[in-house]
């Protein structure tokens, strides 16, 4: 593959490429949504990755090419960086990770790079390709201009360069990314960052199969809707406990501040909240502001018009899946006789969260899971924003081959389009290492 990116990028831009910067692709095994809110999650890096070749150049211009013809080319002045949120098209990923380093160093004069990219993500399928393109842009920048940062810098600098395209994204597809070590799914936790390892339990091998239906969260409305009724319901459940709502801003400050466990958030979530949706005037009445602050104040610029918002279901969601991805990592060390009876018990109950209590899951991928489940997984669930893209399933490694044979022929040999994808939608995975760049001896 190297070797194919090489001679292509010589036939492209007339020289060899100086350095090349690798970022992967991820799968969360679970805690889906709730990185956003402050609370840990557990996702392992996949083989899959996006791979970029690098030549830093003498002018200020940074050219970017795809190997895939369908992506097509485009060169801007690094001197000017635009990122248009209208059209989350990919350089505009690339350019997300260039002016995150950009900016964090002050450069006033920043190297030019020509670049060719490769990636064996499927895109808009929940297994993050986004993030690692801003991630390997990042990279790739931080070399080409001679800087260096510590991972866990890198990963937070990503995380927020990814919000000029629009998504108010967590940060743990960016931590995944530079953090993650082979052999070892991790325990992602928020404010400070850090990463524990999580040795997943022998016997059991995860399979990802892709819904084939395209979720891009950057085009649509749903992901950034709920991060806004995780933080209504942050300052309702904080304003009703006497507590500063002004400055809360996720669910997990809620719990720091009352110092109460997971469980009995969830029985004041019940007490408090109510299950039919907030309309805007009952928000400014709970909060006790006019609906020109809630505007102004709260509601970013996408969100001016929705009207109503679902507080109730997704703090449940949120504080229930919290817990889960706890019990999870408890498990995994531990290591009972029992271990894969229980996290497929955990992916499965996480599921049902997403489908009913978060809303976003689709008929293709509620489908997908029940015939992975049909076939032998112990669990299965969505994995990634949802609304489609991809399920991860934890399947015995001795059923592993049927298993795949099975779902192939329920779901997809059953319909022409997924056919014609199936090879790169349904594959066995293990935890793999996190970004690099390496240069040829």
């Amino acid at each position: 593959r190297l070797q194919k990116l090489k001679e292509m990028f010589i036939s492209k831009f007339g020289s060899a490429p100086k350095f090349y910067a690798r970022a992967p692709g991820r799968v969360n095994l679970i805690g889906e949504h709730i990185d956003y809110c402050g609370y840990a999650v557990l996702p392992m890096a996949i083989e899959q990755d996006i791979l970029i070749a690098v030549e830093p150049a003498q002018t200020q211009v940074v050219q970017l090419a795809n190997t895939n013809s369908s992506y097509l080319d485009f060169s801007t002045s690094v001197n000017n960086i635009q990122i248009n949120k209208t059209k989350p098209q990919w350089h505009n990923y690339f350019l997300c990770g260039l002016k995150g380093i950009q900016e964090h160093f002050g450069l006033n004069n920043p190297t030019g790079m020509n670049c060719l990219l490769d990636g064996t993500i499927p895109p808009s399928s929940g297994l993050s390709s986004s993030s690692a393109l801003v991630c390997c842009a990042g990279l790739v920048t931080l070399r080409a201009n001679g800087k260096t940062l510590s991972k866990v810098e890198l990963a937070e600098i990503c995380t927020k360069s990814e919000r000029y395209i629009g998504t108010e994204g967590g940060g743990m597809d960016q931590s995944i990314s530079f953090l993650a070590e082979e052999g070892t799914a991790k325990l992602i936790e928020f404010s400070p960052l850090r990463a524990t390892d999580v040795r997943l339990p022998s016997g059991a091998t995860f399979v990802i199969a892709n819904s084939c239906v395209e979720m891009n969260k950057a085009a649509t409305s749903h992901y950034n809707i709920r991060v806004m009724e995780c933080r209504l319901a942050t300052k309702i459940l904080s304003k009703s406990k006497g507590l500063e709502w002004k400055k809360m801003l996720r669910l997990h400050d809620v719990q720091t501040k009352l110092g109460v466990s997971l469980e009995e958030m969830l029985t004041i979530v019940e007490e408090l909240l109510h299950p039919e949706p907030y309309s805007t005037e009952e928000i400014c009445k709970c909060l006790g502001i006019s609906l020109e602050e809630l505007h102004s104040q709260i509601l970013s610029q996408n969100m001016q018009d929705v009207s109503t918002f679902k507080l109730y279901q997704r703090a449940k969601h949120v504080y229930s899946e919290a817990a889960r991805v706890l019990e999870f990592q408890k498990i995994c060390s531990e290591a009972p006789a029992n271990a894969l009876q229980l996290l497929g018990e955990l992916m499965k109950q996480s599921h049902i969260s997403c489908r009913e209590m978060y809303e976003c899951s689709c008929p293709e991928l509620d489908r997908l899971v029940d015939i992975c489940l049909q076939f032998g997984a112990t669990g299965s669930r969505l994995t990634g924003a949802g609304w489609g893209g991809c399920t991860v399933s934890m399947v015995p490694t001795d059923k592993l081959n049927t298993f795949l044979k099975n779902v192939k022929k329920a779901y997809y040999q059953t319909d022409g389009q997924r056919l014609a994808v199936e090879n790169n939608s349904l594959f066995a995975t293990k935890p793999g290492r996190g970004a690099l760049v390496f240069v040829e001896a």
